[in-house]
């Protein structure tokens, strides 16, 4: 058995901006927590800088950014930056949730998100994401 078989897989829901809607938030966090994940979530309106330092002194396996302000070109690859200043960008797997345009999707990939799971997206599926790709520490 691995250590990540035995060792729960620490996730960070995190809502960034000033963006308000957290029910998506709630219920990724709830399924998170059902699955067998230890589940942290960070409150409305965080700053990039915050959610970097709470990823960081949390030392989580998974962070998961919920946005659905539009601001998701401007915040998304700030938080990105700030996990690379911490030597942490390699060690997340960073998860992207919203409503986020088509076109955007390969820039935020280009930026280390591993996924954007939009609308409609099942929960089994985001699950099973997280479970294939955490990171082994």
């Amino acid at each position: 058995m691995s250590e990540q078989e035995t060792r729960s897989i620490r996730c960070l829901v995190a809502k960034v901006g000033l963006d308000g809607h957290d029910r998506g938030a709630h219920v990724i966090a709830r399924a998170f927590r059902d699955a067998g994940f230890e589940v942290i979530y960070s409150g409305l309106h965080k700053a990039p800088a915050e959610i970097v330092q709470a990823a960081v002194q949390e030392d989580v396996d998974v962070l998961g950014i919920s946005i659905l302000s539009g601001a998701h070109k401007t915040l998304v690859p700030k938080i990105m930056d700030g996990l690379e200043e911490y030597d942490a960008a390699e060690d997340t797997l960073v998860l992207v949730g919203g409503v986020i345009p088509e076109e955007d999707k390969a820039a935020l990939r280009a930026e280390g998100v591993a996924a954007v799971f939009g609308p409609g997206t099942s929960i089994e599926e985001t699950v099973e994401f997280v479970r294939e790709n955490a990171p082994e520490r």
